[in-house]
């Protein structure tokens, strides 16, 4: 749990920066420092929380998260299957996005393609949120971290809310 909390806070600090730059009327750079070593705390501790996760409830047997049995048609479904294959998903978008963390792919891939590559940040971050829904009800959290996981998950929606309509009203003047 410490390592989902934890990404979760340094996913809010860092999708905080751009519009609090934006209302600021600062410049904000595609790219900068603070933004992107924040990112990649989140994004190695969102990655650490998905090994721990996959060793805590079935012992180890990492495949029985996805598969009822070692058969590969025998999907998990309900909750906790759900759960499990968003969260794999988001944790799949957050190695894409730490592999391209750095300067070297920036030059690489150029501004453009490496900012659509960054853009998927809102959808594994989506992804983590809903994992994160689904795994509140499936361990029936107690009240205080239910409060802490909304709290930080609607700050991220209404600051990112915030910057679009900030941006959107901007350009219309």
């Amino acid at each position: 749990m410490a390592t989902a909390y934890s990404s979760l806070l340094f996913l809010c600090v860092t999708l905080l920066l751009g519009p609090w730059n934006t209302l600021r009327r600062r410049p904000n750079p595609v790219s900068f420092d603070l933004r992107r070593d924040i990112g990649i705390w989140a994004g190695v501790l969102a990655i650490l929380h998905t090994a721990v996760g996959l060793t805590v409830h079935l012992r180890g047997r990492m495949w029985m998260y996805f598969f009822k049995q070692r058969h590969p048609l025998k999907f998990q479904t309900g909750l906790f299957g759900s759960a499990n294959y968003v969260g794999l998903l988001s944790a799949l978008l957050f190695l894409m996005l730490l592999a391209i963390s750095n300067d070297l792919s920036l030059r690489a891939l150029g501004l453009e393609r490496w900012k659509t590559l960054q853009r998927w940040t809102y959808v594994a971050v989506g992804l983590a949120i809903v994992h994160g829904i689904l795994f509140q009800l499936v361990e029936k959290r107690h009240l205080p971290w239910v409060l802490v996981f909304a709290i930080l998950s609607l700050c991220i929606v209404a600051v990112q809310l915030t910057g679009v309509v900030y941006v959107r009203a901007n350009r219309s003047r």
